[in-house]
This record gives structure tokens, C-alpha cells and sequence, in this order.
């Protein structure tokens, strides 16, 4: 989407032919009044003199007539059924049946003509809704929920079809991953139960920048793909949006990469959750120590690949440096890899001289070591985790359950070797279950990674196995094969953040990044990304267009900068007052463009500092967070 003022005629072309140099297939236009819609004539007419054939969205809230005119310039206009026809003035209003049927015979009026007129012209539309900017009707009626959003949009596409108009594509858009995840699978599950089959344009809005930005739109985008879900495709990012081209490209061939490959077989559609559970998926609680424990309601552990092909003073100094310096995301538990029994001495070496300071450790055994082998290993006094990379015979599993259950360490069991079918002659002992955790370090066979993970959750739940589950990144279970670091996140980003949004995944690792501080900071993004592990301030960033009312890239820049220390707090920072108000739903304080220049500060949904001048609007934004109580100092 564009962000120049749509009656800057020559500045929004050049914008659009960036993008489509940029291999963007479908560019959108803010409209937000009349004269923004009569400039989509001459912006139409000097693409077609510099020979760029690219498809035409205008955008438009508030206004039908606005929408009407732009229907004559571009091939499809993208209306708000939150603001379309309907009010937001975030009043709560009892509505009667005879009401709500009253408001939706004036919607009906309004929004006639204008299908009416796009039939006529061959045009498409998006109806596109919003979290955000759900109508007092709909709150009314639904609340502020996904629910909410399906109707919102229904009570549109019933209108269209009542004059045959069928050319339709759905949005869903939130702020947060889950919401938009929950929202789009339900709006399917709704459109079958009335025979409706709609292509959906997937996004997470007001996404923010940088690398957050990225892994939540991967986590919500990249999620509702895998499920066979989506049509097109926007990443909305706080940065020229060029760099949105890129971001969408990638997380398409991930998933597209995946039809190429006769081992990976994404899940059937029927079987697809339509309503996401918020809460984590039960399970037994492991007592590490006195200070931590996984699983159960404690939120999902970071654990960290430390190489071992370092000296052993090296390896401790990475560690205790990390330390010092990742306070607020800490080092819970190291991950060793183990390919022979001199790895094993570094191991047990490593674990001596840190087990004071790091909580658990993971000993990941190549298929070198046998199962007799390692149930016979002097293993350090320290919380374990062992993990065997090979086949387990019902015999072998029973050997090391026992083995580890004497230690007061654990098993996990990775089913990626060992068959389910291995394990139900052992399910009978409960003092061997109280011990497993279970993990996949490669897709099974059948599935693709997210796909596999599903299948053995579904496998725990049939047999009442409530143990925990241990995400592994591996470079087996990428979804795609790529080197470049900005895969590595997206990859990373789906695999794990489609798991976590379902509840599913009580430990964490990234084994496919090098870098053993960035592999911990992206853990930490992707759990903050996907809602389930909070650590640091959430932003909410709308990625500007021809509406915004100050420059959203360095004001976001300079408000991360003096608040990004918050951990807990969510500050939205929105360029007009379109959405401004309702993405900030979550947040607990909202910097919003109020007029040029200006700016209102929120907390909460309720404005309480008006028409603020801009220069001082980010000092005023920490007084107000002062003034709550929620302030402190970096």
C-alpha cells in the first residue's frame, strides 16, 4: 500500500511503479476524500504512459460517494463494513431485534447503489474488517471479538449476493496474531455453513517494524497458509513500504515450496480448527527446581544451543555473558549437542562450572550413542534433559525412563525416530510418564513440520498423555531450505508461532541461527510475537499511508527508543483516527494523529490529551505513563 498523498499525482506513480519494480502484483491507494478519488484518473493514466499494468485497489472509509467515484479508476475499492454505512463512536447503544433489523435496512440503502454500480462497471471489492473499527452495532451485539469481525463482513456479502454480485475477496485483519488467526478460520467455518466460498486477503495490520513486525506477520500470515487459507497476501510494516514487497515474497515461497515436496503433506482442511483456544494446552508440570518448572501454566521455556566445538572457557564466558546482558529474556536452559563421548566430557564439564547459574540443560545424543550406553553415563548433578536421536525399542524407552526417573532428570522423547506405537506397551507406568516430554527434531513423514507437531499432540490427547512438548527449529524441520538470515526468522516464525497461537509448546529452541545471542533474541521475539510469553514493551504501529497525520517511521523510531524498556506495556502509536482508537483494544496507552501536527494521547480506548503539538508529544506520552503508575526507569 501506498503512503504519499494520493493527490500528489506524480509522487504516488512513482511509489506504485517502486512496488511493482519490487514485484508487487496488486498496489493500494488511501481515498479519503473526493479530491484523493479524482486523482485516481490522472494516477491510472501516467501508469498506463509508463507501461505498468498493475491492478488498482482504493481504499475508503467513511464515505459511500468517495467509493462510488472510485469505482470508475481502479479495479477494486476496499470498504470497511465497520464504517462503511454504519457508526464508531465507541457508544454502548442497546439495540432492540426490531433495531438492528432497522440499521440494517439503512445499510442496505447505502450499500445497494454501490454494488449495484460495481456489477455495472465489472469491479471487484474487498470487504475488508477490522478489529479495530467493528461498528457500536456489531460491539453491541458480538463484543469486540472474531465473531464480531464474521458478522460484520456476512451481513455485507448477504447484501451483495441479494443482487447476484459475487465478486468478492474477505479480510480479517488484527493487530494481534491470534485474533486474525481466530478471526479468518472462523469466517470460513461460517461462509460453509452458508454455502459461501470467498477468496481471503490475509494480513496482521498495524504490525509495527523491524524484526517484530516480520515474525508477526509470518506467525499470522504464514499460519493460516499452511492451513490452505489465503489468496493474497500484505505485510503491513512501518517502513517505506517497498519493504513490505520482500517480507510477503518470502513467506509465499515457504509455503509454496512446501507443494514441491512429497514428504511434507499439509493437514486436511476439514480438520482444521475454526475457533482458536487462547488457553495453553494442559499438560503435567516438570519441577526443575525450586525456581522453574515447564509446562502446566508456566509460560514457554527458552532453551539455547551452545556449541561445543568452542574450548571450554570460551563456551562458559558466552554464556555468562549473555547473562549479564539478557536480563529481561534470560537463559533458562542450554541445549548441548552430544556426537561423541568426548562432546559428552565438554558436556558434563560445561554443566559443573554453570549449573548455579543456568536452571536445566538438554543433552541432545547423536544416533551414535546407544540407548545401553547412555543409561550407563556418570551424568553431571544437575537438571537434565536426555534426548536420544534414535530409534527406541519399547525395551530401550523403558531403560532410560527408568534411568532418568533415578536421576530426578528427564526423557525426551522424539518422535521423529521412535514410533507412537513404541511407547503404549510403557503407558501403564505412571512414574515413567511423570518423566517424558515429547519432541520432533524432523517432520514426520506424512506431514509437514507444523502439520507433524499436530499430529502428536493429537496423539497425546487420545492416549490422556498430558506431558509437556519441546519445539525444535531444527535445519531438518525448516519449512523451507534457505540460508539467508531473513528466512531463518520467517521459517522460525511459522513453524513455532502457528504452535504457540494453538497452545501448543511448552520449551522453545532456534538451532538454525549461528548466532547464539540472535537465536535467543528471536526465541524471545517469536513468544512475544505470538502472544505467549510477554518480555519486553508491545508495540502497535499502523504502516502509514496518505492518511497519516506525522512521519509514523521516525516517530516510531523515537518512541521505542525512550519506552521500548516496559516490559508488559502496550503502547499504539496510529497515524489518523481510522483505526487509531480500535486497534488499540489491547493497548494500554495510544499516540494517535489527531490533525496536522497534532497529536491525542490515549489511555486505553478513552482520549485524555488533546491537539498536542507534535514536538511535544512524545515527552507527554511518558507523563501520562507516569501519571499511571506504569513507569520506570531504564
Amino acid at each position: 500500500m501506498t503512503n504519499t498523498d494520493t493527490c500528489d499525482v506524480e509522487g504516488t506513480v512513482k511509489q506504485i511503479i517502486q512496488l511493482a519494480e519490487a514485484n508487487c502484483e496488486i498496489a493500494r491507494v488511501t481515498v479519503p476524500h473526493m479530491n484523493a478519488a479524482k486523482a485516481l484518473k490522472p494516477i491510472r493514466d501516467l501508469l498506463t504512459h509508463n507501461k505498468i499494468d498493475i491492478p488498482l485497489v482504493a481504499d475508503i472509509h467513511f464515505l459511500p460517494k468517495v467509493a462510488m467515484l472510485s469505482l470508475e479508476h481502479v479495479e477494486k475499492v476496499r470498504i470497511n463494513p465497520g464504517n462503511f454505512a454504519d457508526n464508531k463512536k465507541f457508544k454502548i447503544n442497546e439495540y432492540t431485534d426490531a433495531q438492528y433489523s432497522e440499521e440494517l435496512e439503512r445499510i442496505n440503502e447505502t450499500f445497494s447503489p454501490f454494488i449495484l454500480k460495481a456489477k455495472e462497471l465489472g469491479r471487484s471489492i474487498r470487504i475488508g474488517t477490522n478489529h479495530g473499527s467493528l461498528s457500536d452495532r456489531i460491539m453491541n451485539r458480538y463484543g469486540d471479538t472474531p465473531l464480531g469481525m464474521c458478522e460484520s463482513a456476512l451481513e455485507f456479502i448477504r447484501i451483495a449476493e441479494s443482487h447476484n454480485f459475487h465478486e468478492i475477496i474477505l479480510s480479517m485483519k488484527a493487530s494481534n496474531p491470534k485474533v486474525m488467526i481466530e478471526a479468518y478460520r472462523m469466517v470460513v467455518s461460517r461462509m460453509n455453513e452458508e454455502n459461501m466460498n470467498y477468496p481471503l486477503h490475509l494480513g496482521v495490520t498495524e504490525a509495527g517494524d523491524g524484526e517484530d513486525a516480520r515474525i508477526k506477520s509470518a506467525v499470522g500470515i504464514g499460519s493460516l497458509l499452511l492451513d490452505g487459507l489465503g489468496d493474497t497476501i500484505r505485510v503491513s510494516l512501518t517502513e517505506d513500504p517497498v519493504k513490505e514487497i520482500p517480507v510477503a515474497i518470502s513467506i509465499a515461497k515457504i509455503i509454496s515450496d512446501l507443494a514441491t515436496k512429497s514428504s511434507h503433506k499439509p493437514i486436511e482442511q476439514e480438520n482444521i480448527p475454526c475457533e482458536l483456544n487462547y488457553t495453553p494446552r494442559s499438560t503435567n508440570e516438570l519441577s526443575i527446581n525450586s525456581q522453574l518448572a515447564i509446562g502446566n501454566e508456566n509460560p514457554p521455556r527458552v532453551l539455547l544451543p551452545i556449541p561445543l566445538s568452542t574450548n571450554i572457557e570460551e563456551a562458559i564466558t558466552l554464556v555468562q555473558r549473555i547473562q549479564v546482558k539478557y536480563t529481561d529474556s534470560p537463559l533458562e536452559g542450554v541445549l548441548l549437542n552430544l556426537e561423541n563421548i568426548e562432546d559428552f566430557q565438554k558436556a558434563k564439564a560445561l554443566v559443573e562450572a554453570l549449573k548455579n547459574n543456568i536452571s536445566f540443560f538438554a543433552f541432545n545424543f547423536s544416533s551414535k550413542f546407544t540407548a545401553e550406553e547412555i543409561t550407563k553415563l556418570d551424568l553431571p548433578d544437575a537438571p537434565l534433559i536426555l534426548n536420544p536421536s534414535i530409534e527406541l525399542s519399547p525395551t530401550e524407552i523403558e531403560a532410560i525412563s527408568n534411568f532418568t526417573a533415578k536421576t530426578s532428570n528427564y526423557l525426551s522423547i522424539d518422535l521423529s525416530f521412535t514410533s507412537f506405537e513404541c511407547i503404549e506397551n510403557l503407558l501403564s507406568s505412571p512414574t515413567a510418564k511423570e518423566h517424558w516430554l515429547f519432541t520432533l527434531s524432523t517432520n514426520l513423514s506424512d506431514f509437514h513440520s507444523v502439520g507433524s507437531y499436530r499430529h502428536v499432540v493429537e496423539l497425546l490427547d487420545q492416549h490422556k498423555i498430558q506431558q509437556p512438548l519441546w519445539i525444535r527449529n531444527t535445519h531438518a524441520n525448516n519449512l523451507a531450505k534457505h540460508n539467508d538470515f531473513s528466512f531463518t526468522l520467517l521459517d522460525n516464525s511459522i513453524l513455532s508461532g502457528a504452535l504457540l497461537t494453538e497452545g501448543f509448546g511448552n520449551i522453545i529452541s532456534i538451532e538454525t541461527v549461528e548466532d547464539t545471542e540472535q537465536a535467543l533474541i528471536l526465541a524471545y521475539n517469536i513468544l512475544q510475537g505470538s502472544r505467549t510469553r510477554v518480555y519486553k514493551t508491545e508495540f502497535v504501529a499502523c504502516p502509514s499511508c496518505g492518511r497519516t497525520l506525522f512521519d509514523l517511521e521516525s516517530t516510531t523510531a523515537k518512541i521505542k527508543a525512550k519506552t521500548d524498556h516496559l516490559k508488559g506495556v502496550t503502547i499504539a502509536i496510529m497515524g489518523c483516527i481510522v483505526n487509531g482508537p480500535g486497534e488499540m483494544a489491547d493497548a494500554d496507552f495510544g499516540y494517535v494523529g489527531g490533525a496536522p501536527n497534532k497529536i491525542n494521547l490515549y489511555k486505553g480506548k478513552e482520549c485524555v490529551r488533546f491537539n498536542i503539538p507534535e514536538n511535544e508529544a512524545v515527552n507527554t506520552l511518558i507523563e501520562l505513563i507516569k501519571e499511571n503508575g506504569q513507569w520506570i526507569e531504564a
